[in-house]
């Protein structure tokens, strides 16, 4: 992950932890080499003040990062595809209170968990995302659905809600989704807005807990997918790049694969995921000159930061 803060306690450094785990075996002479397996999952990118990450909290992350990683990557080993190790890895993540997504999502504006998420496989270019749901535990097994049981890319709200039940996922009352943590943030940040002047600049947060995971199978083939809350205070409604195909997410067995996270609204417009794949693809650049040049040249020259 290339992180766009340039200075503090890069929250990138932290939760991705650079967790990318090779698998290239030695086969004894005349046998075949085995397969070339890879991971990596983040929980984010920005900076974190360091008084805010106590010894505890910082090994609470580190724990809950290892095991998504360690989970997603069992799956490859033992065979699986690229799309369950990323599936796997980001139910994990959603479930744990400290990210922002599923269980520790952010909250809007009104004061609810509204959540995104987006998969997409390599080899045929498939790809799903569910967008402003409120009532779903786990997005990403939604988005994958969408990707797999429907004819559709997106679906969004209460129709994206009710497919996900037609499909068997038990849908959940969003207060089950909203913790007493989160909601503290929102009324800090909604307090931060009202003593504002109107002539304040815009703040842009200091953090991005948006989780996303990466991987290449023993097949060759990738998928990363992404899952989040968005941004704290958001107007109800919005979506980020999370759930856009070629924002927040990409993968193509060609190139590589790719889940952002950072203020959304910069990676739509410059389409960051798919601008990776295609400097590869076009450029010749490797996947980290592709990711550093998006990050610190077309996003940072836009105003916008993340990784």
């Amino acid at each position: 992950m290339v992180s766009g803060e340039p200075a503090g306690l890069r929250w990138g450094a932290l939760l991705a932890l650079g967790a990318l785990l090779l698998a290239v075996g030695a086969a004894p002479a005349g046998a075949q080499p085995a397969p070339r397996i890879a991971f990596a999952v983040h929980g984010g990118a920005g900076a974190m003040d360091r008084a805010q990450l106590t010894p505890e909290r910082e090994a609470a992350y580190r724990a809950a990062l290892e095991e998504a990683v360690l989970a997603g990557y069992a799956v490859l080993r033992e065979g699986g595809s690229a799309l369950d190790a990323v599936t796997r890895a980001i139910r994990l993540l959603e479930d744990s209170p400290l990210f922002n997504a599923g269980r520790g999502a952010v909250l809007n504006a009104a004061g609810a968990a509204e959540l995104d998420a987006s998969i997409m496989e390599g080899a045929g270019l498939r790809a799903g995302a569910v967008a402003g749901v409120g009532r779903l535990k786990n997005p990403i097994e939604a988005a994958r659905l969408v990707m797999e049981r429907s004819p559709h890319v997106m679906l969004i709200g209460a129709g994206a809600e009710q497919f996900a039940a037609e499909q068997g996922v038990a849908l959940v009352d969003n207060a089950t989704l909203v913790l007493p943590e989160r909601r503290r943030e929102l009324e800090r940040v909604q307090a931060r807005e009202r003593d504002r002047s109107a002539a304040d600049a815009p703040q842009r947060p200091e953090k991005y807990g948006t989780v996303g995971a990466v991987a290449l199978d023993a097949q060759g083939n990738l998928a990363a997918g992404t899952s989040t809350g968005g941004m704290v205070n958001k107007r109800y409604g919005r979506v980020g790049d999370a759930p856009i195909i070629g924002a927040g997410t990409y993968a193509d067995n060609r190139t590589c694969a790719v889940s952002a996270t950072g203020h959304g609204e910069y990676f739509i417009r410059t389409a960051a995921a798919h601008s990776i794949s295609e400097a590869m693809r076009y450029g010749g650049l490797s996947v980290s000159e592709a990711a550093a040049a998006l990050i610190h040249g077309r996003l940072a020259d836009l105003g916008g930061a993340g990784g």
